[in-house]
């Protein structure tokens, strides 16, 4: 069975070309072409400092429907003013004439730098090369996919095919995002170095559907991945339904389906996010269940995530429990650290408030896995949360010392 991507699915086509806006000479300019009119979900960054493209995407894509994504590397096009926005609606407007669709049917997303005015004349001849290269095979994808990435050390993707009675559907999706990594994405009317995701399915589903159920994707895999917990003014992913696999979404027994595939995709790509932080050498995975609610448990799980102490002991393979344990504490959370337990790699370490005598020396030789696991049990309720984050090293500092000179 030939290897599926992000085009895969039916009714898609895409291509990446370098436009001259990135000092690599990789491609910085992408288009995401559906052949035809697409319903459409998108949840995007709650960081009120939010790029130009955020503040188009969320009015385009508001009806539920789109043609197509056009993106450019380089240039986050944000705290650009009313010029920013303008030349965001501009993308749009040259993509939407490539393929006879009106400026609203297209998504713009950019990447990058922050407080630099798009060079839109390498931006439009950018889009308007693209649009010549447009095709549905692997390589396209990977041009696409190419176009996205900045910091980035490795493509980022995945995809799935499932059945919907007797019929196949497809649904993959792929990814940007190794810094200014702590997205925390809602939809568009919903209260309340990027994270860019692109997905696309043959299957055909309602607007009012797939925006709940991207939401709800969303919530369980990249809103919880982190790497430094910096919310990016860019965070964005949308998913386009092409329904050409004919294939409808529309009762129980599909949506379970269509939610354990998109689910799979999504949570797939917030791991690779991690697996290639700034730095990182190592995916720790913060497991806390038994908390009093669901939102204690998510809350304890990125307090630990994001502590600098508990990365830099990861990072050093140190058993370090005691920064754990103190880290949920801080959180605010409800936690009872006398009916706690605390595993490394399998090895309780920490139980009902007191140590639990082990090795440290094979401990930390665990430690030095590229998978992390951390799990904290809490006695206290049924709530439960898993984020993923990474190590902290000195990489990660060169990194963004340099970032933007």
């Amino acid at each position: 069975m030939p290897e599926l991507h992000l085009l895969s699915p039916l009714g898609f086509r895409a291509s990446g070309v370098y436009a001259g806006i990135k000092r690599a000479q990789t491609p910085d300019v992408g288009l995401l072409i559906c052949d035809t009119l697409a319903t459409a979900a998108a949840v995007f960054t709650t960081n009120k400092v939010c790029a130009a493209p955020v503040k188009v995407g969320r009015e385009h894509v508001r009806a539920g429907k789109l043609r197509g994504v056009v993106m450019n590397s380089g240039n986050a096009n944000a705290c650009t003013g009313k010029q920013g926005e303008k030349d965001a609606r501009r993308m749009c407007e040259v993509a939407s004439s490539l393929v006879g669709a009106e400026a609203e049917m297209f998504l713009p997303s950019s990447t990058g730098i922050i407080g630099h005015m798009l060079p839109m004349n390498k931006v439009e001849r950018g889009i308007v090369e693209a649009g010549q290269y447009l095709g549905t095979s692997h390589e396209h994808a990977l041009l696409f996919t190419d176009a996205i990435l900045t910091t980035d050390t490795r493509r980022k993707a995945a995809a799935v095919e499932f059945k919907v009675g007797r019929q196949k559907v497809r649904l993959a999706g792929v990814c940007k995002g190794a810094g200014m990594i702590g997205p925390r994405m809602v939809a568009p009317g919903t209260k309340h170095a990027t994270m860019l995701a692109y997905l696309t399915t043959d299957a055909k589903i309602s607007p009012a559907l797939l925006k709940k159920l991207l939401a709800s994707s969303a919530e369980g895999s990249f809103n919880a991945v982190t790497i430094d917990d910096h919310t990016s003014t860019n965070d964005t992913a949308a998913i386009l339904a092409s329904g050409a696999s004919g294939a409808s979404i529309d009762y129980p027994a599909t949506v379970k389906s269509f939610t354990r595939a998109l689910d799979e995709v999504c949570q797939s790509l917030a791991y690779q996010i991690a697996a290639d932080g700034e730095g990182a050498t190592k995916v720790v995975k913060i497991t806390v269940t038994g908390a009093a609610t669901e939102q204690d448990a998510k809350l304890m799980a990125r307090f630990i995530a994001n502590s600098p102490l508990v990365k830099c002991a990861m990072h050093g393979n140190d058993p370090n429990w005691g920064r754990i344990v103190s880290a949920a504490g801080m959180s605010g959370a409800t936690f009872d650290p006398d009916r706690a337990e605390l595993t490394l790699q399998g090895t309780p370490v920490f139980r009902r408030g007191t140590p639990v005598a082990f090795d440290p020396e094979a401990v930390s030789q665990s430690l030095k896995s590229k998978d992390v696991s951390v799990i904290l049990t809490c006695r206290s309720g049924k709530g439960a949360a898993t984020v993923w984050t990474c190590d902290l090293s000195k990489e990660y500092i060169t990194i963004n010392a340099d970032y933007h000179t």
